[in-house]
């Protein structure tokens, strides 16, 4: 199995209501994608975030299920979204388990 976690941190710009629809966004690829055993999304409230405010958790069956992942159009979709409302950076980890 792989995780894969995902950091997002967004311009001061960034209203609350756009960092939840990215939540909702990331939640809703959980119909879209094959292998993918669990995905959580939501709002970091850790005052040691660095400014990430956004954080996804994956797991996916194997590799070839992430792979499929990244150019899948839903996730593609999400992707523009984050950029479109403000993404300044993210930090991605990838782990076997």
């Amino acid at each position: 199995m792989i995780d894969h976690i995902v950091l997002v941190k967004f311009e001061e710009t960034t209203t609350e209501a756009q960092l939840r629809e990215v939540v909702t966004r990331f939640k809703a690829l959980r119909n879209h994608l094959e292998g993918l055993i669990d995905i959580q999304a939501g709002l970091n409230f850790s005052d040691k975030n660095q400014g990430y405010q956004v954080v996804l958790t994956t797991r996916f069956e194997n590799q070839a299920a992430l792979e499929a992942y990244m150019p899948h159009p839903e996730h593609q979709a999400v992707a523009a979204y984050i950029r479109e409302v403000g993404r300044v950076d993210s930090i991605v980890v990838d782990i076997e388990i």
